[in-house]
């Protein structure tokens, strides 16, 4: 941000300004248009970041808003799309915000899928309340050694053991069982997003801005970004998540994204005179 004003001569809050009324209108189009999708098979994952200061180090942080610490943004992918359809963004893990995704995911979606999360025992309950017995429902639980001392594993993952296939609605497909495309999508968000790279000076300071960022990306990703999956299945014609789910037919550009913010922008209204401040020259 502080290198784009820079670049165009003008104050930081001004570029903060933009970015904020980008993210509320990629947000008000997501809300929009991502609608009726005829997914088949979905999954759903958490991401990890953290506000302002780690959890760890909010107690002694100056000036720490409430929401500092972890926050945690929820996705559910479609698998053969690889469209975002929904997310939910939150400081923590409860049944609440799962709740609130599946609310979500069940608005946005058209029929019975197929639904696959990890083992968190919060989706079990906001499946149920979302869709009742209408989804085939099924965890992926994800066994892991024991954490070996911190020196050995500060930046590395514990060491992943078995994985354990729990029904538990419906009759979902054993084969089809699987968090893998959510997985890999995590990766591509920390590799986009320069607040979710790890050990970074570039994380998120408000709760508000985190939000309008990632509804920045997932637009991007949605309607912008050619999927590398999706366009080798084409025959190398570039296809977007969007177009593979049937939403639109072309790739969008910056340039739609810039018209669309401009779109929903007030027009400025007139400038009143210019009035000369006393002791100031010409």
């Amino acid at each position: 941000m502080r290198s784009i004003t820079r670049i165009e001569n003008c104050a930081f809050n001004t570029v903060k300004r933009c970015l904020i009324d980008a993210g509320k209108a990629c947000w008000d189009y997501h809300d929009r248009h991502v609608r009726g999708i005829p997914a088949q098979l979905v999954q759903c994952d958490e991401i990890w970041a953290f506000l302002y200061a780690k959890a760890k180090n909010v107690e002694s942080a100056a000036r720490a808003p409430k929401e500092a610490g972890d926050v945690w943004t929820w996705t559910a992918i479609d698998s053969d799309s690889k469209l975002m359809i929904s997310w939910a963004v939150s400081t923590s893990r409860d049944g609440e915000t799962a709740l609130e995704l599946m609310d979500d995911l069940r608005a946005r979606t058209a029929g019975r899928f197929q639904l696959t999360t990890d083992g968190l025992n919060a989706y079990p309950g906001a499946v149920e309340g979302a869709f009742g017995g209408n989804v085939d429902f099924a965890q992926l639980i994800k066994i892991y050694a024991e954490t070996p001392p911190e020196e050995a594993t500060r930046y590395s993952p514990s060491e992943w053991v078995a994985s354990r296939k729990e029904v538990i609605v419906g009759d979902p497909d054993e084969a089809f069982i699987s968090t893998s495309h959510v997985e890999r999508h995590n990766l591509t968000m920390r590799m986009s997003m320069r607040r979710f790279t790890r050990l970074t000076n570039g994380f998120s300071k408000k709760f508000e801005n985190h939000c309008y960022a990632l509804a920045m990306y997932f637009t991007y990703y949605n309607f912008c970004r050619a999927h590398t999956t999706l366009t080798k299945d084409r025959g190398g014609y570039k296809t977007t998540p969007a177009m593979a789910a049937g939403l639109t037919d072309r790739v969008y550009d910056m340039d739609w994204l810039v018209e669309m913010m401009n779109a929903t922008l007030p027009k400025p209204g007139k400038r009143g005179p210019y009035k000369k401040r006393d002791g100031c020259g010409d």
